[in-house]
């Protein structure tokens, strides 16, 4: 299932038919006519061959002049690099996530950034605490919002003005005022890391360290979520700490430092 959600007022529709395309031509195994794309995509024959032209345009697709046939290009190559390489880092993680939830039996957790507004859980790690907090894969927040909306807006450009316009349009449910919010945000480009105490959520706290780019965007966040009665102290500092080193080895591999991940001990 290729849609999410309800379709945007305004559909695109010959983009929808390109895409349909492309996504039929992944899963034809060989090449294939025009007439016979057209058929089973049901699209006009007419259209369908002008938007075959222009992705074969694009590089997308490429045409056999011989037998008059398409397949998918190694233009669709370089557009799916990004994205795979986003999910072998998610893969590389693992083991991190792992041994951070482990270590100090909390729930630690690696978000990736969708779009401008929205951070998707992508992987999670558990502890063998009869007690612990669960979150589920696909999970969707705003961006702005707990322990990583703080490192998030660290390393988003915005101003203090436009970070407290989309500030005041979260929910939380016991809401820190904009200038506590704002202190975090700043000890977060400070210190590699951001904690939320019960904010977010009465009676849990979250920390996270942000992942970022070779530009310095923040474009994912290891977090660790745990009952806050149980984090404090020396317990929380280690934590952050475990955090931060994991996350800054990730940002120094999606900047072309090396792939390695270090084991916490």
């Amino acid at each position: 299932m290729h849609h999410r959600g309800r379709p945007p007022e305004k559909l695109v529709s010959a983009l929808s038919s390109g895409l349909k395309i492309l996504r039929y031509l992944s899963i034809a195994g060989s090449r294939v006519g025009v007439s016979r794309i057209a058929r089973d995509v049901e699209l006009n024959p007419s259209t369908c061959f002008n938007l075959l032209k222009t992705l074969v345009y694009e590089g997308l697709v490429t045409f056999d002049q011989a037998s008059k046939n398409y397949a998918l290009g190694l233009g669709m190559v370089e557009l799916a690099k990004g994205a795979l390489e986003q999910a072998s880092y998610a893969r590389l993680v693992r083991p991190m996530l792992e041994a951070i939830a482990a270590k100090h039996r909390v729930t630690a957790t690696l978000w990736q950034r969708v779009g401008e507004d929205r951070v998707v859980l992508v992987d999670r790690a558990d502890n063998d605490s009869a007690m612990r907090v669960h979150m589920n894969i696909g999970q969707r927040l705003p961006i702005f919002i707990a322990a990583l909306g703080r490192c998030m807006a660290a390393h988003s450009g915005l101003s203090r003005a436009e970070l407290k316009k989309r500030f005041s349009a979260l929910r939380w449910e016991n809401a820190p005022t904009f200038e506590a919010y704002w202190a975090g945000v700043e000890s977060a480009r400070a210190r590699g890391y951001a904690v939320d105490t019960g904010h977010y959520v009465k009676g849990v706290t979250t920390l996270s360290a942000p992942v970022l780019d070779a530009g310095g965007k923040a474009v994912m966040a290891i977090s660790a979520v745990g009952f806050s009665a149980q984090l404090s102290g020396e317990k929380l500092r280690s934590l952050a700490r475990d955090l931060r080193v994991g996350a800054a080895e990730v940002s120094q591999a999606l900047s072309g430092g090396g792939r390695q991940t270090q084991r916490v001990a």
